[in-house]
């Protein structure tokens, strides 16, 4: 039997960076797969590591070059892992990167580009929800995975603390959500499509325009404006997983990672929930 073909590497290696020079910043998430072929066949067949680069290592080469490349487009960034993996390891013959962007544009609240609100494009999908009987209908309308973001004007501060916490506070982080959200009607609007885009268009703006201290204190705010912009409106409710990006430590290889590169997970995740209404 023969080794016909072999590589390996890290897969799903998701990585945010965010550019905040001058006011406006600037994100790019990526999910990054990172493969190496060459003289490895060893490991397979002998079982003998010693050519064997750790993918683990390869992950924070990954993270290394997200550091130094914060504005690069997917191909240069893409291009620049590849040179550094085949310039650091003699005996990789091949490097195949490959890069998922998620794609976050610009949010325009009140006409103006905003500087560190984000939505994600192909955003979400509208929804409704009709139940009827003999004596009346009840209509709902809503959007599912609707999702948005700030790189900043966020915190999480001042939370219960005990023996099992490890979750350090901060005053700046990135905040990020794909939220499900209905609401009910205590009158029928003029024009369902232009109310339910009002309604949107007014929580965003009201989670874009003040500093956030928890998904909790926005998720309210962003009720109450709506309920005081739409008088058809009579409860919102809304349900948020949190997507989390946490910074990450690059003091070991000699580099600040400055709140500008961050690992992406969403699993597990913050559940935030609740129901705004008209009292």
């Amino acid at each position: 039997m023969a080794l016909i073909r072999n590589t390996y590497g890290k897969a799903r290696v998701r990585v945010m960076r965010v550019y905040r020079e001058g006011p406006f910043n600037e994100v790019r998430e990526l999910s990054v797969q990172a493969m190496l072929e060459g003289e490895f066949a060893a490991a397979y067949t002998r079982g003998d590591n010693r050519s064997v680069v750790a993918t683990d290592t390869i992950k924070n080469i990954v993270n290394i070059v997200a550091r130094e490349e914060l504005r690069a487009p997917a191909e240069i960034f893409a291009q620049k892992l590849a040179a550094r993996l085949l310039a650091r390891y003699d005996h990789a013959e091949r490097a195949s990167i490959s890069c998922r962007e998620t794609r976050w544009a610009r949010a325009t609240v009140d006409g103006q580009p905003h500087p560190h609100h984000f939505r994600l494009d192909g955003n979400g999908q509208g929804a409704a929800w009709v139940v009827a009987t003999r004596d009346g209908v009840t209509t709902e309308s809503g959007v599912a995975g609707f999702t948005f973001m700030k790189s900043t004007a966020a915190g999480w501060v001042g939370y219960w603390c005990d023996e099992y916490t490890t979750l350090p506070e901060t005053t700046d982080r990135i905040l990020a959500t794909a939220m499900d959200a209905r609401w009910a009607w205590n009158a029928e609007p003029g024009d369902y499509p232009a109310t339910n885009s009002l309604i949107l268009e007014t929580m965003l703006c009201e989670f874009a325009g003040t500093y956030s201290r928890g998904m909790q204190d926005s998720l309210f705010r962003m009720g109450e404006a709506a309920l005081a912009r739409v008088p058809e409106l009579q409860t919102i409710t809304m349900a948020c997983p949190n997507k989390h990006y946490i910074p990450l430590n690059l003091d070991q290889f000699g580099l600040s990672a400055d709140n500008a590169v961050f690992t992406v997970t969403d699993e597990p995740h913050g559940q935030i929930e609740c129901t705004v209404g008209r009292g």
